[in-house]
């Protein structure tokens, strides 16, 4: 049996990849795309992370909505995908994630627990509003924090300290969870007992910051936090 976390006051998740499957949106329209489908899903969401890091080295912040269809536009000329209004349909599709399979029921029973929830995202607030509302998941959190109130995306402490200072807590009382490496990286080196969400079993990243679990899902964080 794996060891419980303590002194875990609050669960704060990253949202796409995390709780949200970012696959979903191009896997919608995939018969509109052809045969690029894949590529251009994969292409999709690392432009649109690398194009938070330059943005935020370059000290150039824009809403994660714009950054999000910078890269599409990016993507769908290097993938020679011209459908019509393909793009504007992504775009929606992106505000209508498929959450997990594991996601519903394991929020539902943090809550039941007596566990505090919040979101902690690089999305800026219409987007991650939009995306809980759509998957009937707005009550299962106490708040949505974006990186869109600092101006500067992950992995800049500013961001992460929006959870501490929004739930009133010290960084080790929060468990943060987060399916990228270099997000549950950073989010350790703030503070925060980490668990790292290795969905796809990728290797390990070398970076600073020690990560507390790694998990392939979400399923058994309940009985990782709650007393």
């Amino acid at each position: 049996m794996t060891e419980r976390l303590t002194g875990i006051k609050a669960c704060v998740f990253d949202a796409y990849g995390t709780l949200f499957d970012f696959n979903s949106a191009v896997a919608r329209h995939r018969e509109a795309i052809g045969p690029q489908a894949e590529r251009l899903s994969e292409m999709w969401r690392g432009k649109q992370i690398s194009y938070t890091w330059l943005r935020s080295l370059a000290g150039t912040y824009a809403p994660f909505w714009q950054v999000t269809g910078e890269a599409l536009d990016h993507c769908l000329e290097a993938c020679g995908v011209t459908a019509a209004g393909i793009r504007d349909r992504l775009m929606e599709a992106y505000l209508h994630l498929d959450p997990f399979p594991e996601v519903p029921a394991m929020l539902a029973a943090l809550r039941a627990g007596g566990m505090r929830t919040a979101i902690l995202s690089n999305g800026d607030p219409q987007m991650l509003g939009a995306v809980v509302r759509n998957t009937g998941l707005a009550p299962l959190f106490d708040a949505l924090y974006s990186a869109d109130a600092v101006k500067v995306f992950k992995t800049d402490h500013r961001v992460y300290r929006l959870a501490t200072d929004g739930l009133g807590l010290a960084p080790h009382e929060i468990c943060f969870l987060s399916s990228n490496g270099w997000d549950a990286h950073g989010a350790a080196h703030f503070g925060f007992q980490v668990c790292w969400i290795n969905r796809t079993g990728q290797a390990r990243e070398r970076l600073p910051g020690r990560l507390t679990r790694e998990l392939t899902s979400l399923q058994a964080l309940p009985s990782l936090v709650l007393p």
